[in-house]
């Protein structure tokens, strides 16, 4: 049995969060009191609802919002407490599952990361165990989590991941660089190292393994 537990939601598109407001509706205990349309969004409406004095238990957060902030920025700066709140449990619930972004929210302070096409009763578990200080995520999310550790194969580093997310967009080592204020050198040896764990020798190679590999998004 939950206790009324209060959910901030937050999605670009309004018809999403009607949807995701209608099934948390049903969910006994659950009680959706704020929307927000992206991470600056969320961050007024947390630091509003705690000025009232009514704290949200659980922060119900997509991760693309359109160019708005996005949510892995998003839930760092809440774990950070820049809204001025004790920080809440932030639970991704989105539609990528590759190891960037959750990777990503993961190392951000996200507390569950779930997909939104899981059935409503994993939903509604994910809300009251990251309500309850549990980790909460999706099987596949799981599955890809302890296949990285399971795997003799070596896997890429957040670092790696990074740099690999910036080679499919077509940037140069010098870009890159700049874009992680890191020199071309460091650049150059990554590289190095991320051809050497995907077994390629090229950029386009590295792009096309880690995508089929589910490291990166579909470009």
């Amino acid at each position: 049995m939950t206790n009324n537990i209060r959910v901030l939601l937050v999605d670009d598109h309004p018809v999403v969060r009607a949807g995701l407001r209608a099934m948390l509706a049903d969910f006994e205990g659950v009680r959706v009191v704020a929307e927000a349309s992206d991470g600056d969004a969320a961050l007024a409406e947390l630091s509003k609802l705690h000025a009232l004095g009514e704290p949200v238990d659980v922060v119900l957060m997509d991760l693309q919002m359109g160019s708005g902030m996005d949510g892995v920025t998003a839930t760092g700066k809440i774990k950070a407490g820049v809204a001025g709140t004790p920080p809440p449990p932030v639970l991704i619930l989105t539609t990528y599952d590759n190891d960037a972004d959750i990777l990503a929210a993961v190392e951000a302070g996200a507390s569950g990361y779930m997909l939104k096409d899981a059935p409503p009763e994993q939903i509604r578990q994910a809300v009251v165990s990251a309500a309850a200080g549990r980790t909460a995520l999706a099987p596949e999310v799981a599955a890809r989590l302890m296949g990285r550790i399971r795997n003799p194969v070596p896997a890429l580093s957040t670092r790696e991941v990074q740099l690999v997310e910036l080679l499919a967009t077509g940037m140069s080592n010098r870009a890159m660089a700049r874009q992680l204020f890191i020199s071309e050198a460091t650049v150059k040896t990554h590289l190095v190292h991320i051809y050497a764990k995907l077994g390629v020798d090229n950029r386009t190679a590295a792009i096309a393994v880690a995508t089929q590999r589910r490291i990166i998004r579909n470009q």
